[in-house]
């Protein structure tokens, strides 16, 4: 008997969210593959992302070569695949450049900075942010995208994020918080200030970039400091550090140059607000 037909059809749906439910608890990281895979997917075949599959590709094989080699030549355990796919996935939705080559070296620089830059057990750095203002210092060849995908796209990635959270207790979800809450006030509050419709900022944060940033990057557990004190006052570095940027620079890319200037701070900030040490997954 062939077991699907054991069930009925909403048994066999809820047997199949049981079991995914069960893998993305046990580990978030799977649960933001499954989201930014779909992203991407969708971005590939309904909307113009200005990503081709030959650049996926490459740059996914690139990040996980480049995991494998660091796995054997600093002799860890195992491999683990599931944070540079994360990695390699986001740079697919942000990283822009008409050379090949630069788009290999943009993932294998991403990699590699977890390996190299460690302070303590903790990366320096977030590895995709690390990579990206690496290269656009380095080169002035590579970009990131705007991320405007759309307000369908958007809410639906913003509902899927929210949910990732809900689902797996994200233990760093209060930066994520702190700093949508203090990037979104820094906006509405530059219009009042200014006399401008609160259409301008709500334009602003409908930015996919934004949504990568605030749920996949800032968050990113082996970056972040050790305590929620620490991790709020952190959030709220970025985001004044962004609006700087964006406001009085008159910079694109705020956001990135933001965090890799504060992660320098995160040692800092966890000798003066020590908490207890995020301890799993991430190598």
């Amino acid at each position: 008997m062939n077991i699907l037909t054991f069930f009925s059809p909403h048994e066999t749906k809820m047997q199949f969210q049981s079991f995914f439910s069960h893998i993305w608890q046990s580990d978030p990281r799977y649960y933001q593959i499954t989201m930014l895979s779909l992203l991407l997917i969708y971005g590939l075949g309904w909307l113009d992302f200005g990503v081709e599959l030959l650049h996926i590709v490459l740059i996914i094989s690139t990040a996980l070569l480049t995991q494998w080699v660091c796995t054997r030549f600093f002799k860890l355990p195992y491999f683990d695949y599931r944070s540079p796919l994360i990695s390699s996935l986001s740079l697919c939705l942000l990283l822009r450049t008409n050379t090949l080559l630069l788009m290999s070296l943009t993932a294998a620089i991403t990699i590699l900075s977890k390996f190299i830059f460690r302070w303590k057990n903790k990366h320096i750095f977030n590895p995709t942010t690390f990579g990206l203002v690496t290269m656009m210092l380095l080169t002035g060849q590579v970009w990131i995208s705007p991320g405007q995908w759309g307000s369908i796209a958007f809410f639906g990635f913003l509902v899927a994020c929210l949910g990732g959270l809900v689902i797996n207790r994200a233990a760093r979800s209060d930066v994520t918080y702190a700093f949508l809450f203090f990037y979104t006030a820094m906006l509405f509050g530059r219009a009042w200030w200014l006399g401008d419709p609160f259409t301008i900022p709500l334009h602003q944060l409908e930015n996919g970039a934004l949504l990568l940033f605030s749920f996949f990057m800032i968050s990113y557990p082996k970056t972040t400091p050790d305590s929620r004190a620490g991790r709020i006052l952190f959030a709220f570095l970025v985001a004044a550090g962004a609006a700087w940027v964006h406001f009085w620079l008159y910079r694109t890319n705020g956001l990135f140059w933001a965090l890799a200037f504060f992660c320098l701070l995160t040692p800092l900030i966890d000798r003066l607000l020590p908490g207890k040490r995020y301890q799993a997954y991430f190598q």
